[in-house]
């Protein structure tokens, strides 16, 4: 088995440095790290998982928070399947281990207590929503100096990390493109505004609609709840507007894929009878009939970004890169672009 000592000898430096430098404790100049890494790469080195812990006051675990969401497959679902992979890329880099947690119907939200039993080190939540109980939690962990970062959702008014996705930009190239389609009654199929990304559609929206000159009818404005089958129940309600709608704004493919379902049940076609775009730019999007359009979202990289941002925090207090906001692109397929069949 290699030691450290070896590594030491080879990096020309001492023991001690090559712990600090696998502990991540102290001031270190890059070229004395990299060395040391170097080293311990050529020789197999790995140090002792146990040791580290000990060395850090550390866990060496970050955690990761997730709703409670009933008969929803959170891992097969795609926002959250690709967040989650993104953050197990950056914590494998980053040398930690992921720690799933998943709050039950029956739990007080107390993401303190991962902390508490000395779980973790820090977190990254999930699908929290702007509700007081949640306000109240999280400014709890803030004030305990917890390290958390939030992907996909906001506080207005608080200054937590956070990594999220320009929704607005997004949402208002998506109602552009149907508006340069011809289309000018557009519906907006929304998730709750408890979700800091619904509010941002909705921005885009509006902003997309009023700067075309195009009235915001809130017959067109309805609500679901991100799932396929609000999305399918939201279609009756469509259905029933027929000759007043002549397109959809979805503000993810679930629910996007539920009108198309819905609609074309009842003889209407996406892309013929009806233009219609989702959020997210999901598998499902791509294997729909038709193909739907959509905006990627980088969820993948939130998820990269959030372990990156928390995981820097831990011990050394908030980042100066607090909250950080990545691009989204739209995607153009043929539910959008209506033809003649």
């Amino acid at each position: 088995m290699v030691t450290r000592k070896e590594v030491a000898e080879l990096a020309n430096v001492s023991e001690a440095t090559v712990s600090r430098v696998f502990n991540g404790l102290g001031p270190m100049k890059p070229a004395t790290k990299e060395r040391v890494l170097e080293a311990a790469n050529a020789l197999g080195y790995h140090p002792n998982a146990i040791a580290q812990s000990f060395a850090r006051r550390r866990s060496g675990n970050l955690g990761v928070v997730l709703p409670y969401m009933p008969k929803v497959h959170l891992f097969s679902t795609y926002y959250f399947s690709e967040i989650l992979s993104g953050i197990g890329e950056q914590v494998r880099e980053m040398g930690y281990d992921l720690l799933l947690s998943l709050l039950t119907p029956d739990d007080e939200l107390d993401y303190g207590r991962l902390y508490r039993s000395q779980k973790v080190d820090a977190c990254i939540i999930l699908g929290s929503m702007d509700t007081p109980s949640q306000r109240q939690s999280l400014l709890h962990l803030q004030e305990n100096g917890h390290p958390f970062c939030l992907v996909n959702q906001r506080f207005e008014g608080l200054d937590f990390l956070e990594v999220d996705a320009d929704h607005v930009e997004g949402s208002y190239q998506a109602v552009r493109h149907l508006i340069d389609e011809g289309n000018r009654q557009i519906a907006f199929l929304n998730g709750s505004p408890q979700y800091s990304n619904s509010r941002d559609r909705w921005l885009g929206y509006q902003r997309a609609m009023l700067e075309a000159g195009l009235p915001i009818n809130s017959e067109l404005l309805l609500e679901g709840n991100y799932s396929r089958k609000s999305g399918y129940e939201a279609a009756a309600k469509l259905w029933e507007m027929r000759g007043r709608v002549d397109a959809v704004f979805a503000a993810n493919d679930r629910m996007a894929i539920g009108v198309m379902q819905g609609l074309r049940e009842r003889g209407w076609m996406a892309g013929r009878e009806f233009a219609v775009i989702g959020c997210d730019d999901s598998d499902a999007a791509k294997l729909s009939d038709p193909p739907l359009s959509s905006i990627a979202v980088p969820f993948f990289e939130m998820g990269k970004g959030a372990s990156r941002l928390v995981l820097a925090s831990v011990g050394q207090g908030v980042s100066e890169e607090g909250q950080v906001q990545l691009s989204t692109q739209l995607r153009i397929r043929q539910s959008s672009i209506k033809r003649q069949y």
